[in-house]
C-alpha cells in the first residue's frame, strides 16, 4: 500500500519536473506561423471514416480536411474533460493541508490544465473549423460527474481521458505527415499529462484498499460511464458536414467502422489491465466498456 511519505516523495519529484519540464504554449508556440499545406490534422488511419465507403468517396483534400476537424473535435471533449478535472481538483485540495507537496502538486496540476486548455482552444481558432462543443446530454453529464465524483471515480474517470489522449498524441507528434502546429501542441500535452498521469495512478493505488464493496460499486459505475460518453464523443457528428457527409450518416458509419473500433481499443490498451487491476473494471458496468469498443 502507498503511504503518506510515499506519496509526499512522489509529489516532490513532481514539482521538480514541472519545473523543469513545463511549457507556456501562448510563447512556445508560432501561432501566427503557415500551416503546411498538405498536412494532416491527424494521421490518415485514426481519421474515423478511414476505409468505409463514404472514405473512398472523398477526395485527398477532403480527407485531410475532415482530419483537422477531428482533431479538433478530441481537443474540444479534451478541454471539456480538463475544465471538470480542474473543478474537481479544487474540491480536492479545498479540505486538505495546502502545506503538504501532494496538495501543492495537484495546484500545479490545475495550472498546467488550464493552459493546456487555452492551447486547445487556440489551436481550433487556428485551424478556423467550428467550436465543437459537447451535446446538450453529455455537457450536463460532466456538470453531474464533476458535482459527485470523488476518491476512486474521479482518479479513474480522470485517467481514461488522460491517457486516451495520450495515446493517440503520442503518435501524432512523430508522424511528419502531421500538421507542425498539431504535433507541436501534442508534444506540450504529452510531457505535462505525463505526470498527472503518475500523480493520478498512485492516487489510484493508495486509495482502492481502504474502499469498501460499495465505494468500489460506485466508482466502476462512474468510471465505465465516463469511459462511454467520452469515447462516443471523440468524434462530433458535425464534423461530417466540413466534407459534405451527412452529420447522422456519418456517425453511424464511424461507430461500425472496424478501423475505429480497434483504434479506441488500441487507445485504451494499457489503461484497460491497469483498472482491472484496481478493481474498477468488472461486473455488470464492464458492458459500456464493451459498447464504446474499448475491449
Amino acid at each position: 500500500m502507498k503511504t503518506r511519505n510515499d506519496r509526499e516523495a512522489t509529489a516532490e519529484r513532481l514539482l521538480r519536473s514541472s519545473l523543469d519540464h513545463s511549457y507556456e504554449p501562448s510563447i512556445d508556440i508560432d501561432w501566427d506561423a503557415p500551416l503546411v499545406e498538405g498536412s494532416w490534422g491527424l494521421p490518415e488511419h485514426r481519421v474515423s471514416l478511414y476505409g468505409t465507403q463514404l472514405w473512398e468517396g472523398l477526395s485527398d483534400e477532403q480527407r485531410r480536411t475532415l482530419s483537422v476537424h477531428e482533431l479538433c473535435s478530441i481537443a474540444r471533449i479534451g478541454l471539456w474533460f480538463e475544465m471538470i478535472l480542474m473543478q474537481m481538483l479544487l474540491r480536492y485540495s479545498y479540505d486538505r493541508d495546502p502545506r503538504r507537496r501532494h496538495i501543492q502538486y495537484a495546484l500545479v496540476e490545475i495550472a498546467d490544465e488550464c493552459r493546456h486548455s487555452v492551447m486547445f482552444a487556440k489551436m481550433t481558432e487556428r485551424y478556423g473549423v467550428p467550436d465543437y462543443a459537447p451535446r446538450r446530454l453529455t455537457h450536463e453529464l460532466g456538470r453531474l460527474f464533476k458535482t459527485i465524483a470523488s476518491g476512486p471515480a474521479m482518479f479513474a474517470g480522470t485517467l481514461f481521458v488522460e491517457e486516451i489522449l495520450d495515446q493517440l498524441q503520442r503518435e501524432a507528434m512523430r508522424d511528419e505527415t502531421v500538421q507542425p502546429l498539431t504535433r507541436m501542441v501534442n508534444k506540450i500535452h504529452v510531457t505535462e499529462e505525463a505526470r498527472h498521469v503518475r500523480y493520478a495512478r498512485e492516487e489510484l493505488i493508495r486509495i482502492m484498499p481502504g474502499t469498501n464493496a460499495a465505494e468500489r460499486t460506485v466508482a466502476r459505475y462512474l468510471s465505465s460511464r465516463v469511459a462511454f460518453v467520452v469515447a462516443r464523443n471523440l468524434i462530433h457528428r458535425d464534423v461530417y458536414r466540413s466534407v459534405g457527409i451527412d452529420p447522422a450518416a456519418g456517425h453511424r458509419a464511424a461507430l461500425a467502422n472496424p478501423h475505429h473500433q480497434e483504434m479506441l481499443r488500441w487507445s485504451a490498451r494499457k489503461l484497460v489491465p491497469f483498472l482491472r487491476e484496481q478493481g474498477l473494471i468488472g461486473g455488470p458496468t464492464e458492458i459500456l466498456w464493451r459498447k464504446a469498443h474499448l475491449i
